[in-house]
C-alpha cells in the first residue's frame, strides 16, 4: 500500500462509489475510499460519511477530491475531526484524482503532484 492515499467526495453515491472502479485500473496499490449522498442516501453530502470514509483509508497521508459547493464545506469539517494528514483540491473531480492517483502509482513525490494538479485548479 502507498503512503499516500485518495478520498473522493460526491453528492451523488453512484458517482463516489464508481469513480475507484475507474482508477484502480491505473493505480492499483493506492488506497481510495469515498463518500457519497447524504445519509439517507438523497443528493448532497454527509460529513459522518466523509469523516468515516477519511478515518477507513489505510493511507496515512490523503488527497482529496469533491465535486460542488457543500462537499468541499463538509469535507473541510471532516478534516478537521481526523488526525489523518489531508489536502484538499480545488480541481474537476474524475481529472484531478486521476491525475493524483497515476501519480501515486508511479511513486511521485506530493509536491510534485500538486505541481501536475495546479493547471487543472477550478478557480
Amino acid at each position: 500500500m502507498k503512503k499516500l492515499g485518495i478520498i473522493l467526495i460526491s453528492h451523488v453515491s453512484e458517482i463516489a462509489d464508481g469513480l475507484p472502479k475507474l482508477l484502480t485500473q491505473v493505480a492499483q496499490d493506492v488506497s481510495f475510499t469515498s463518500a457519497g449522498g447524504t445519509d439517507t442516501n438523497d443528493v448532497g453530502t454527509s460529513m459522518e460519511k466523509i469523516l468515516t470514509a477519511i478515518n477507513n483509508n489505510d493511507a496515512a497521508e490523503l488527497l482529496a477530491f469533491y465535486d460542488i459547493g457543500s462537499a468541499k464545506m463538509n469535507l473541510e469539517l471532516a478534516i478537521e475531526m481526523t488526525d489523518k494528514q489531508v489536502h484538499l483540491y480545488d480541481t474537476a473531480l474524475v481529472e484531478g484524482a486521476y491525475t493524483a492517483a497515476t501519480l501515486i502509482q508511479a511513486d511521485v513525490p506530493l509536491a510534485d503532484i500538486e505541481k501536475q494538479l495546479a493547471p487543472l485548479k477550478i478557480k
